[in-house]
C-alpha cells in the first residue's frame, strides 16, 4: 500500500486500489483502542438516471438509493444489524444526495465484522414480499419528514433554486414514488452502483492496513468494475427557478431558508471552493459577523440562525436558515451586505480571525475517526485530497471571498423558502 504522509497535520494514511477497482484508505492511529470502518458507494438520492450494463439509459423512481440502504442489511440467513451487534459492534448506514455509506465501530471482533460488512453490502438478497413490507415502513418515514417544517423549508428551497438538476428530488422519495419500487429495481441498482469500482472503503484505528486490503480481496468480487455513469439532468441556468416560495404549516414563527445558487467546481478545485464558500458563510452569517449582530439586535433573527454550504456534481449553493417574523427583510439585508462587502471589501481582521477559526475547527474534526473516514470517502468520489486542506487554506485570501460574494450573492441567484404559521 502507498503511504501518504500529511506532515502539517501529523496524519498518516495508507492507500491502495485493488484490481477490481475498489479504493481503500486506512488512517492508522496506534494510540486508539477503537476501530471505525466506512464502506460507501457513489450512489445517492439524486442518482435517478444511469447507464445500464448494455449501454441503455434507465430511469428509476425517486427514493431507490434510500430504499436500497434499508434492504441491504437483509441477508439470506438473517439480518446484518443483529449479526454484527451480537459480535460487539454498532453498525449503521445513511443515504445522502450522492452517497450511501455503511459503517461500524467497536473495540473487538474487527476482522470478523469487516468481513460481515463487506459481505452483506456486496451480496444482495431481496424478495418481493420483504420489499412490499418495507414500503409501508419507509412511507411512514417519508410522512414524518413531510410533517417536519425544517425538512420542508429545505425541500422548498431546493425546488425553488433548481429546475433541471435531480438534486431537487427528495432523498427518500415520496409515498407515491416508492410504491413503484420492486425487488428487480433494487437488484438492478445494486448491480450498477454496488460494484467495487464505484465504491470506497475507509478505515481508522489501531489496525493493519495490509490486513484490511487482504480481507477486501478475499470477500469482494475479483472482476474489474468501473464507476457508474449517471445523468443528473440538463445543465442548470445561473439564475434560480423561483425567487420566493411559501407554504403554511403549524409553526409559531415563520421559518425560512435563504439560498444562493453557485457555480459548481470540479475535481481538486472543489475543496478550494468549499473552504471559500464556508468562510463567506461565516463572514455573512456567523455570530462574529456585523450583519448577524445587527439583525439580531433588530429582532429579525434569533438563536436558531445558521448557515451551510452544499456541493454535488453539477450544483452548489450556500444557505442560511432560521426563524424570523420578516424573512423577506432578512433576505434584502443580506443581499445589501453582500453587495457592500463585494464592493468595499471584507475587513481583513475579521477575515483572518474567521479563517483561523475555520482551520482550527477542521483540525479538531480529525480527532473523530468517523468524520475523517466520511470526509476521505467524499473526497475520493469528488476527485479531491481532503487532507491537503492546510495548503489550500494558505492559498485563500479575502479577494477569493469577495469574488464569490459578487458572483453568487446577487438577486437573480437568490431564492427564499418560507414556512408560515397556519391561521
Amino acid at each position: 500500500m502507498d503511504k501518504l504522509e500529511y506532515t502539517a497535520l501529523g496524519q498518516t494514511v495508507y492507500h491502495c486500489a485493488l484490481p477490481n477497482g475498489l479504493n481503500i484508505y486506512v488512517d492508522v492511529r496506534p494510540e486508539y483502542t477503537k476501530q471505525f470502518v466506512f464502506f460507501a458507494t457513489h450512489y445517492g438520492g439524486m442518482d435517478l438516471r444511469f447507464r445500464d450494463e448494455d449501454g441503455s439509459w434507465l430511469e428509476t423512481p425517486a427514493g431507490v438509493a434510500h430504499f436500497l440502504e434499508h434492504k441491504t442489511f437483509d441477508m439470506k440467513d438473517g439480518n446484518a444489524l443483529q449479526l454484527m451487534a451480537a459480535n460487539g459492534t454498532d453498525p449503521n448506514a445513511f443515504t445522502s444526495f450522492n452517497m450511501t455509506g455503511y459503517y461500524f465501530d467497536g473495540v473487538q471482533g474487527f476482522e470478523e465484522n469487516l468481513r460481515t460488512l463487506l459481505s452483506f453490502v456486496s451480496v444482495p438478497w431481496f424478495t418481493q414480499e420483504s420489499v412490499d413490507k418495507e414500503q409501508g415502513i419507509i412511507a411512514q418515514e417519508i410522512r414524518m419528514y413531510e410533517d417536519d417544517p425544517a425538512s420542508e423549508v429545505f425541500e422548498g428551497l431546493k425546488a425553488a433554486m433548481y429546475t433541471r438538476h435531480s438534486v431537487r428530488t427528495r432523498i427518500a422519495g415520496t409515498v407515491e414514488s416508492i410504491s413503484h419500487i420492486t425487488a428487480d429495481t433494487l437488484y438492478q441498482c445494486h448491480r450498477t452502483f454496488y460494484r467495487p469500482g464505484n465504491m470506497v472503503l475507509c478505515a481508522a484505528g489501531n489496525i493493519d492496513p495490509q490486513r484490511v486490503a487482504d480481507i477486501a480481496r478475499e470477500v469482494l468480487p475479483d472482476a474489474p468494475a468501473a464507476a457508474a455513469v449517471v445523468d443528473h439532468g440538463q445543465p442548470e441556468p445561473a439564475e434560480v427557478g423561483e425567487r420566493l416560495t411559501r407554504r403554511t404549516m403549524p409553526v409559531s414563527i415563520p421559518l425560512f431558508a435563504l439560498g444562493f445558487k453557485g457555480s459548481p467546481a470540479a475535481g481538486k478545485e472543489g475543496l478550494r471552493q468549499r473552504l471559500v464558500a464556508e468562510l463567506v458563510c461565516d463572514v455573512l452569517f456567523s455570530p462574529s459577523a456585523p450583519l448577524y449582530n445587527r439583525l439580531y439586535e433588530q429582532g429579525l433573527l434569533n438563536g436558531s440562525f445558521g448557515s451551510s454550504y452544499y456541493a454535488f456534481p453539477g450544483c452548489a449553493w450556500i444557505m442560511a436558515e432560521g426563524e424570523s417574523r420578516e424573512p423577506e427583510r432578512v433576505r434584502d439585508e443580506v443581499l445589501k451586505e453582500a453587495a457592500r462587502l463585494g464592493t468595499e471589501g471584507i475587513d481583513q481582521v475579521l477575515w483572518d480571525r474567521l479563517k483561523n477559526a475555520a482551520y482550527g475547527s477542521m483540525v479538531r474534526h480529525l480527532n473523530s475517526m468517523e468524520d475523517t473516514c466520511i470526509e476521505l470517502a467524499e473526497a475520493h468520489f469528488n476527485g479531491e485530497d481532503y487532507l491537503s486542506f492546510p495548503q489550500v487554506f494558505q492559498s485563500i485570501d479575502r479577494a477569493n471571498g469577495e469574488a464569490l460574494l459578487r458572483e453568487w450573492c446577487v438577486e437573480e441567484r437568490t431564492a427564499l423558502s418560507v414556512i408560515e404559521p397556519e391561521e
